[in-house]
């Protein structure tokens, strides 16, 4: 799946974070973020953390690739 902006992204890990019946509390517990962070990467939030993005999508088992066009 090509991600092409953050609100991508973002309907991306909620979705993930749904499927696997974890509420933003628990994602962000053991992301080691905080639940203001998923809030604001799930809504598409541009000026998200990348590492902590990093973070959240490992925990969620997602793998972030890129392509040279």
């Amino acid at each position: 799946m090509a991600i092409k902006n953050v609100k991508q992204l973002g309907k991306l890990v909620k979705a993930t974070r749904k499927a696997q019946h974890l509420t933003q509390v628990e994602l962000a517990a053991a992301s080691g973020v905080g639940v203001r962070f998923i809030s604001d990467l799930e809504s598409g939030k541009e000026t998200i953390s990348f590492t902590k993005t990093l973070a959240v999508t490992s925990v969620l088992g997602l793998k972030l690739s890129y392509e040279e066009k």
